[in-house]
């Protein structure tokens, strides 16, 4: 079994308008809100193998949150270009190259692609419009092997929204 977990970066600031969009920091609200989500996975035992991030400053913010409360070591986060708007087939090759050891990896990036990655996954009536900022999809592929995800019978054991919390 893999386990995937996809995680759209916390809220960010818009209050500086004169920097890069990559360099947005998190939003005290969005701190708080990453927090609850990770608490709440916390909670249910879930520990990754593996978290990868985006570069943008927000994403491995959140990621870092994330990794805090899950026992995760902050220094291991893999920092992956290609989780910043390059597209659910970046995410898609990206599971691709995983190491079949790893049991359950987290991605941390952005909308649009985490919404459109995340509904490749979910089956009619469960599809979403938006994941919203720290939103969650889990998803449990029943192979050994990243390759085969696409191919394999798959579960959604949650989907976690800050506001359903």
């Amino acid at each position: 079994m893999k386990t995937l977990y996809l995680v759209r970066h916390a809220k960010s600031s818009w209050d500086d308008l004169t920097i890069e969009d990559y360099e947005r920091p998190l939003l005290s609200k969005g701190i708080q809100r990453a927090k609850k989500v990770a608490e709440h996975l916390k909670k249910k035992g879930v520990r990754p193998d593996l978290i990868v991030s985006s570069h943008a400053v927000r994403a491995y913010e959140t990621a870092t949150i994330f990794a805090g409360k899950l026992g995760f070591p902050e220094k291991e986060i893999i920092i992956d270009d290609d989780l910043y708007f390059s597209g659910a087939e970046a995410m898609e090759s990206l599971l691709y190259s995983l190491d079949d050891k790893l049991k359950s990896v987290m991605l941390v990036g952005h909308n649009p692609d985490m919404t459109r990655f995340a509904n490749i996954f979910l089956h009619e009536g469960e599809k979403i419009d938006y994941m919203p900022t720290s939103g969650l999809v889990s998803v449990l592929f029943h192979t050994e092997e990243w390759q085969k995800i696409m191919l394999a019978k798959r579960e959604i054991p949650f989907v976690i929204f800050p506001k359903t919390l």
